[in-house]
């Protein structure tokens, strides 16, 4: 090979919901990347050829989700492509796409809170591999009763939180029918022993008997009340104030009449 090219370092796997980005430095001068893709079981699969980018998007080799691979990113000249010579390369650490992709966020289709029940209906993220009819398999679809979801629940602006678990897409746990509720979801693999948990979705809350109290707190009321307060001794000082004047100017103008 050549051993003058320099080759790949930090080299990193990113992936989420089986999309699987392979990342990489320095940024190539006068020279170019290729990436192979080697499986323990399958044939190495080439991706990125002659690339000056450092990152190379390796979802579509990756199929066999539960196989352990690992990249190798030559260092090549454009003329070393037709060269029988082993080209300088730099090795990746294993990635298992099963045990090792982050769970996207759940998506929240819709909630009520009726009556002392609140219910949650959410809905798996999407990967990029599809069926043969063309539909995006989801992560339910590979992980199957590996897959569980949480779901976190509190009383609005309260820090007491609480969780229940499911293996469906929707959520029924009792609430207290006076108070309103934020919660959020996340995926769970109980069998990995890293990444277990996935991305949290967007945090949402009811507002189902919402009042003035639960929107602004006690605090709003206290400085209204002292408000009305000030508000209601100011009239009564100045009616007081305007009374005395009445009659003060009253009294003044008796006083020529009875001096005839």
């Amino acid at each position: 090979g050549n051993p003058a090219l320099p080759t790949a370092v930090n080299i990193t796997w990113s992936s989420i919901n089986f999309k699987t980005i392979l990342q990489w430095q320095p940024k190539p001068s006068g020279y170019f990347y290729t990436v192979e893709i080697h499986g323990q079981t399958s044939d190495t699969k080439k991706k990125c050829i002659l690339t000056t980018e450092t990152e190379c998007d390796v979802t579509d080799v990756l199929r066999n989700v539960k196989e352990t691979y690992t990249a190798h990113i030559l260092s090549v000249m454009f003329s070393g492509m037709d060269n029988f010579e082993e080209p300088p390369f730099a090795v990746s650490e294993k990635f298992t796409p099963y045990s090792q992709t982050v769970l996207g966020k759940p998506e929240i289709q819709n909630y009520t809170q009726k009556d002392s029940k609140l219910t949650v209906v959410f809905q798996d993220p999407l990967t990029p591999y599809t069926f043969p009819n063309g539909s995006f398999q989801s992560i339910r679809d590979i992980f199957q009763h590996d897959l569980q979801y949480k779901l976190y629940y509190w009383k609005d602006q309260s820090s007491g939180k609480k969780d229940t678990v499911t293996k469906s897409h929707t959520f029924e746990v009792t609430v207290d029918n006076t108070k309103n509720y934020c919660f959020y979801i996340q995926g769970i693999i109980p069998s990995r022993r890293e990444n277990r948990s996935g991305q949290e979705s967007t945090v949402l809350c009811t507002s189902v008997g919402r009042n003035i109290l639960d929107e602004y707190g006690a605090e709003v009321f206290i400085i209204i009340a002292v408000i009305a307060i000030a508000v209601i001794t100011l009239a009564i000082v100045l009616s007081v104030i305007l009374c005395k004047r009445k009659k003060a100017k009253a009294a003044r103008e008796k006083e020529p009449l009875n001096g005839i």
